[in-house]
């Protein structure tokens, strides 16, 4: 077990619930925050605008790179999708060069990425070995796990590829007030596959790369692919309202934007966990229903 990790994104959904697993495995963690610190576990700093010191660092078992302003935040504005891409690649830049400053004695650096990574394709299958696609998305992430990869050679990296969060506060947040409204249904097409992953595989998955040594790419999403048309069913099922109004594609882009509509809800993409499976990691929750009846 590690004795100590440092987090940055430590305020998120899945910097708090991976902080508070940690603490309570008794592991110490230093979050990284840009406010004034509250306590001697968090320390200041400011990406952007000067250097981490590489002190910070020294010592943790294990950096894990969160931040970034949230994809859920819509619509996809020419502005926020300069936030999306700046906030990414500033931080994570930020930390891949103090962790190369302490060169042999480097922590692993986990970062963040995300399924986004392989854009749509469908009918095809994705492991992490599958090419990056073409949307906005897609292309934001190979240029944020490019400044993770600038951590060197010295240490290890591991570019997390999340898949959206089946959990009140992730992926369901929208779904849940249009179903309780009983006006949710097909988006998009429908029959498109939605990558997915509970939260408590999400931080154990993490928890599990730490442990394990494992670098490079790794999918972080459900080893059961499910429609989108399938997660919503089993969401209105759960709450015990219809499914019965789509949302078609033209009106998600005219209303969400092109870049938003395509890299989240219209893009098809089956994308499996081959290296968590491989490296012997075990889901607790193996499908969308599942996750879904877990997270309401």
């Amino acid at each position: 077990m590690p004795q100590r990790i440092v987090i940055s994104g430590a305020s998120g959904l899945i910097g708090t619930a991976l902080a508070s697993s940690l603490r309570s495995d008794h592991v110490e963690v230093t979050t990284l925050v840009r406010r004034t610190p509250r306590d001697a576990s968090e320390v200041q700093w400011a990406p952007g605008e000067r250097e981490l010191d590489p002190d910070v660092l020294a010592g943790a078992d294990a950096v894990v790179a969160l931040g970034g302003a949230s994809v859920g935040r819509l619509p996809w504005t020419p502005r926020y999708r300069r936030e999306l891409v700046e906030s990414r690649l500033t931080t994570t830049r930020t930390l891949a060069t103090a962790v190369r400053m302490l060169r042999d004695d480097a922590p692993s650096l986990i970062s963040a990425s995300a399924v986004g990574y392989y854009g749509s394709a469908p009918g095809e299958i994705l492991t992490e070995a599958s090419l990056a696609g073409d949307t906005f998305l897609a292309q934001l992430c190979v240029r944020w796990e490019q400044e993770a990869l600038r951590a060197g050679e010295q240490t290890r990296v591991a570019l997390l590829r999340t898949a959206p969060i089946i959990h009140r506060q992730g992926v369901l947040k929208p779904l849940i007030q249009l179903t309780r409204f009983g006006v949710a249904g097909p988006i998009g097409p429908g029959t498109q596959i939605w990558p997915w992953i509970s939260l408590e595989d999400e931080v154990r998955g993490i928890r599990h790369v730490i442990d394990q040594r494992l670098e490079g790419p790794v999918n972080f999403t459900g080893p059961t692919r499910a429609s989108a048309n399938d997660i919503g069913r089993a969401l209105a099922e759960k709450m015990r309202r219809p499914f019965w109004i789509p949302a078609p594609t033209w009106a998600l882009r005219l209303a969400l934007s092109r870049a938003a509509a395509d890299s989240l809800l219209v893009s098809d993409a089956d994308v499996r966990p081959s290296a968590l499976e491989e490296s012997g990691f075990e889901f607790s929750h193996r499908t969308a229903k599942q996750a879904v009846d877990a997270a309401i």
